[in-house]
């Protein structure tokens, strides 16, 4: 058996990786939240809190890979994923709730199935050593779809504070939605074209 070299034990434990680690950790404890206590204030803005901490480290994560040169193979693979799981989590617990339904799923569908779309032309893509970098309108589809499922989280429990919290969440789910039609038909695009090139 070959033991992993002291370096390479490193980069998988340099600070971009622990926080991505953290993300993915986050994401059971979210829904644990929201799954048991779906009615419970107490346990929306708890499962609020940490899906708030969740997306700064999506940011400080990468800041601190660039900032100390940390990058890292496994770091670039754990990142994209961490915020899937994170966003699907909630939109299907949100639907089960009931925050998010009616006309409104027809939003949360478009962005789950968009993640699966991309991820199989990344796969796809990965095969012909094609690169497909994140563009900067993906990257504010991100930002969008975190905010609005961070709103829907509050959901109820932050109609007091701030009325039309959940509408909101909505609105901001369906801008996020015509984003992600968007930036997957270009993925989609770039996909078939290196299949047509490649007489496919």
């Amino acid at each position: 058996m070959t033991l992993a070299s002291p370096a390479r034990r490193s980069s998988a434990l340099n600070l971009p990786n622990v926080l991505t680690y953290s993300r993915v950790a986050a994401v059971p404890v979210v829904a644990g939240l929201l799954l048991v206590w779906p009615n419970d204030d107490r346990a929306r803005w708890a499962a609020l809190a940490l899906f708030i901490a969740a997306g700064i480290t999506d940011y400080f994560d990468g800041y601190f890979a660039r900032a100390y040169s940390q990058q890292s193979v496994l770091g670039r693979m754990l990142d994209p994923i961490a915020d899937k799981l994170l966003v699907a989590a909630c939109l299907l617990l949100l639907a089960s709730d009931r925050t998010v339904a009616g006309i409104h799923l027809c939003a949360a569908i478009v962005i789950l199935c968009r993640e699966i779309l991309v991820s199989g032309l990344r796969e796809y893509l990965a095969e012909l050593k094609v690169g497909m970098p994140v563009s900067r309108v993906a990257k504010w589809k991100t930002v969008l779809q975190l905010v609005a499922v961070g709103f829907l989280i509050a959901g109820p429990a932050g109609e007091p504070v701030l009325p039309g919290t959940t509408f909101i969440g909505l609105v901001l789910l369906w801008i996020a939605a015509a984003l992600t039609i968007y930036t997957g038909w270009d993925y989609l695009k770039t996909g078939i074209d290196h299949a047509i090139s490649r007489g496919g």
